[in-house]
Order: structure tokens, then sequence, then C-alpha cells
């Protein structure tokens, strides 16, 4: 039976376009490909991907037809970072709450491709993805059960905490 984790929600927002730049890393062939009519077993396969070290819950548990329904909502953009061919990472954002607001939803890297650049650039490429939506502001969270390093790169890319709450989740072991 999977245990029961607490997490520490960070929320943050950034209400003005940030200035940080991050050059494309080099050595590596990159492309970012905005995903439409996306496949659930796809889908499925990055949400775990990326999200299982980092329990991730919201999608674990959702049907094909709740997931379907919602990635390929005209509210919601996916974008898929490739590296050298295959699959490194994802972007949702969801732009139901727009004019106010664009919310990078899910965000991070296959393990395969972390500690090499990437992040950075590609955090940098979903910023300015959900700003070109002409929001108001732009948000996003992390918690304590996330990467270390992502609450200190969302601050470095401009985002500002905003709140902090608390939830449980249900460890993906």
């Amino acid at each position: 039976m999977a245990k029961k984790l607490i997490a520490r929600v960070t929320h943050l927002e950034m209400t003005e376009r940030s200035a940080v730049s991050v050059p494309t890393p080099i050595g590596i062939k990159l492309a970012i490909m905005r995903a439409s009519d996306m496949p659930v077993h796809y889908y499925r396969y990055l949400y775990e991907q990326v999200g299982k070290p980092h329990h991730w819950a919201m999608r674990r548990n959702q049907s094909d037809a709740e997931i379907a329904a919602t990635i390929n909502a005209p509210t919601t953009e996916i974008h898929v970072l490739y590296a050298d061919g295959s699959p490194a990472g994802f972007v949702e954002l969801d732009l139901a709450r727009m004019p106010e607001e664009a919310e990078i939803l899910y965000f991070g890297l296959v393990p395969d491709f972390q500690g090499r650049g990437l992040g950075n650039f590609f955090l940098a490429e979903a910023i300015a993805t959900a700003w070109s939506h002409g929001p108001q502001k732009v948000t996003i969270h992390t918690n304590s059960l996330d990467s270390p390093r992502a609450l200190q790169l969302y601050q470095k890319m401009g985002f500002t905490p905003v709140g902090w709450s608390e939830e449980e989740v249900q460890s993906w072991d």
C-alpha cells in the first residue's frame, strides 16, 4: 500500500515578463513541439517519467477519458522537449483563467536528461510561451517533493512566492 506524504507547496507568480535570457544549450539537437491531439498513452508516459520521482498525483488516478478531455481542451497547451530525437520533458499550460492568468501546471524533465543544462532553457521557453497568450500574470507552483532545485530555478527566472499550503499525496511506490 502506498504511503502518504505531506508536501509543502509554494505558489509563485510573475506579473511582468522576465528579462532573464537563457541561451540554447550546445552539443545536443533540441526541438520543442506543441502536441495537439496527444494520445493519452503518450501523455501518461511523459507524466510518469517526469512526475513519478516527485510523486505527482493529480492525473495518476484519472480515467483515460478524463485525461483526454483535459489535455485536448482548447484551454490546455502541451509542449514536448525533444533532445536528439527522444522526449526529454514536457510543459502543460492551463489557460482556463485567461486573460488574468496563464498557469504552468506541469513542467519537468525526464531523469535521463536532467543535469545537462536543459531545464533553464526549457523553462525560459515555457515562460515565453505562457506570456505569448497575453495574461496579466503567469503562475507556477512547486512543492517539497519536487526537485530541490525547482524553487531556486523558478525564482531565478523571475517568479515570486505569493503563498504556501500543504497537501497530502500518495507515494508512487
